[in-house]
């Protein structure tokens, strides 16, 4: 029998940055953006007029066990009478990376860093994105924060933003505090070793739990997919695994959805254009009614996210087993997110997905392109500058992240199903349980219960 070879992370990789180039994307970043980046000395000065000192807030960031680009930090305090502060800083990217250098035009081209399990291409260079610009432990940051007062039952009572310099005093990662929260773990020894930032935690862990009960009260639907992860044994893959989503997780999810749509509501109460994320009312819902129907569910004959959600809630405890292929079938219906340009005038679409109606992305800035920009207009509002963007250069960039957001997904999806084939290729003739997601005249598709 022919020995076939094994292809190896490298392999993986160099398919990553086929497809990134076939999709217009740009793996590796040009000569002057290596030349720029000689020329940064350091982080950007954390001293300033209108820049305020948080740094001895006790600031922690909650990211993946293996993240080395940390975009934000949350901090938190309960008031009298049981309303909570929650501060959440944004690191301050555009300190720098200005507009229209070599790093930015890199960054503008592929408006987002791309993660495969081979190889993970930043949108901006590592000793910015991992170090410079990133919200390390122990280290003076230039940051955005946005300070929200929640009532005792989550509402909001208000917001502001201001430009600040913070330190983050403890980097944490989501599984380990995940299981703090529910009691299957120790406190992580970060944590432990900044006084209150246990309290800290459990107070923002329960108001992210009322802010998640409210968002779904409204209409903000839960889906289910499968997060696979592949795991690597040097250069091969071994096996693929499922990401977990949290408690952790849904905390910082939280949080971020609550600064994104306190920093659009800035944006326009500044009479501001702003570059908004939204997910418009499903131009298919005909369809999503028809399978609900087939699953005994009449849903309404308009869009209406209360029912689908309640529709989703139902399914979720009525075949737990079947419901990520469930959340699938209507993702992919609803269709995708994009980005628009709001002008002070208009009416917002609002996020059908997310139940909300001023949104933006303004926490990623290190990886999303489209936050870099949400930055740069809230630090010309806060400074009262002109924004540093036309209409049409908004309206144009706006296209452009959408369209760069879903080759990014693509890249990523074709990368995710040669790691599954590379797995499978040891385990031919081996039989696996499975549920059959899908058919037709050329092709059966099956999901496995476990990753193999």
């Amino acid at each position: 029998m022919a020995h076939h070879r094994h292809h190896t992370r490298t392999d993986l990789a160099r398919i990553a940055a086929d497809v990134m180039r076939e999709r217009g994307l740009a793996p590796e970043f040009p000569s002057d953006v290596q030349h720029q980046l000689q020329a940064i000395a350091g982080p950007a000065p954390v001293q300033g007029k209108d820049i305020a000192d948080l740094r001895h807030l006790p600031w922690c960031s909650i990211d993946n066990d293996d993240s080395r680009d940390l975009d934000q930090l949350s901090a938190s305090e309960v008031l009298p009478g049981g309303a909570v502060k929650i501060l959440v800083a944004v690191a301050d990217v555009d300190a720098l990376v200005h507009k229209d250098s070599a790093i930015d035009r890199h960054a503008c081209q592929n408006t987002t860093s791309v993660y495969t399990g081979a190889r993970i291409f930043p949108m901006l260079p590592e000793r910015l994105s991992t170090d410079l610009s990133s919200l390390n432990q122990d280290e003076d940051r230039l940051a955005l924060v946005t300070a929200m007062v929640f009532n005792p039952d989550a509402s909001l009572a208000g917001s502001t933003v201001m430009h600040a310099c913070v330190r983050n005093k403890a980097q944490l990662a989501y599984d380990a505090i995940a299981a703090w929260l529910d009691g299957t773990g120790e406190l992580p020894a970060a944590a432990a070793a900044i006084d209150g930032l246990d309290a800290q935690l459990r107070t923002q862990d329960a108001v992210a739990q009322q802010l998640r009960a409210r968002r779904r009260e409204q209409g903000a639907l839960e889906f289910e997919t499968f997060q696979p992860r592949a795991v690597f044994d040097g250069e091969e893959v071994v096996d693929i695994v499922e990401q977990p989503h949290n408690r952790a997780r849904q905390l910082i999810e939280e949080l971020m959805i609550a600064t994104n749509g306190c920093n659009a509501h800035f944006l326009s109460s500044k009479g501001g254009m702003a570059l908004r994320r939204v997910v418009r009312s499903p131009e298919r819902w005909q369809r999503i009614v028809d399978v609900a129907r087939d699953k005994g569910v009449e849903l309404p004959a308009r869009p209406d996210a209360r029912a689908l959600e309640a529709f989703l809630a139902r399914e979720h405890r009525r075949d737990p087993l079947r419901f990520p292929d469930l959340s699938l079938v209507i993702v992919k219906l609803m269709g995708r997110g994009e980005y628009v340009l709001e002008k002070p005038d208009g009416d917002p679409i609002g996020h059908f997905g997310l139940a909300v109606r001023d949104y933006t992305h303004s926490t990623a800035p290190n990886r999303r392109y489209p936050d870099l920009i949400t930055s740069r207009l809230i630090k010309a509002a806060l400074a009262h500058q002109h924004p540093p963007y036309s209409p049409s250069e908004l309206d144009h960039l706006a296209q452009h992240c959408t369209q760069q957001e879903d080759a990014a997904q693509k890249v990523e999806r074709r990368v995710r199903k040669s790691e599954a084939a590379l797995v499978l290729e040891r385990r031919i003739g081996e039989h696996f349980d499975g549920i059959v997601t899908g058919a037709d005249p050329q092709s059966t598709w099956v999901r496995t219960f476990a990753p193999p």
